[in-house]
């Protein structure tokens, strides 16, 4: 329940922010946010990272969609036990999701964040969930899973 309400605050809070940024900055519009680090451009992305695959929306989509099916199933069947990568499994589910949003109603993913101190692609709530969720799993995965997730009693060379 408590990571189903994570999910759901991350959702919430990514929808009001491109929300907020379709109602109230036009398209390619710049405003300031975070004076020399960070602005708000209202953009909408068709693609993946960086704009990619933008002429496929329908598979992002379907990719979106199954990848968050994946991770609720992964989730509710306990494939993942330990709280910690349970809730980076819902941080990442919760990005998924903001975009799959996007991409169902609109056809694009809003995206709004633009770093100012250096050149780099249009983000948004969902991403920084994706990004920062992904590389969170490859971290636990690496160093915690086996300590975290391995049954008790049991070595890592018996499964």
């Amino acid at each position: 329940m408590l990571y189903a309400i994570l999910v759901a605050v991350l959702v919430s809070l990514d929808q009001l922010v491109k929300y907020l940024v379709r109602a109230n900055i036009a398209l390619g519009e710049t405003v300031g946010f975070i004076p020399g680090l960070l602005g708000l451009t209202y953009v909408q992305n068709t693609g993946a990272a960086f704009s990619s695959f933008s002429e496929h929306t329908w598979l992002l989509t379907l990719i979106s969609a199954i990848v968050s099916l994946v991770i609720v199933v992964v989730l509710v069947k306990g494939y993942i036990r330990h709280p910690a990568g349970k809730t980076i499994m819902s941080v990442i589910l919760a990005g998924a999701v903001g975009n799959l949003i996007d991409r169902a109603l609109f056809g694009y993913v809003t995206d709004m964040f633009q770093t100012l101190f250096m050149r780099f692609a249009v983000f948004n709530v969902a991403d920084i969930c994706v990004v920062c969720g992904g590389i969170a799993f490859c971290i636990y995965v690496l160093f915690f899973y086996d300590r975290l997730e391995k049954p008790d009693g049991t070595d890592s060379a018996d499964r």
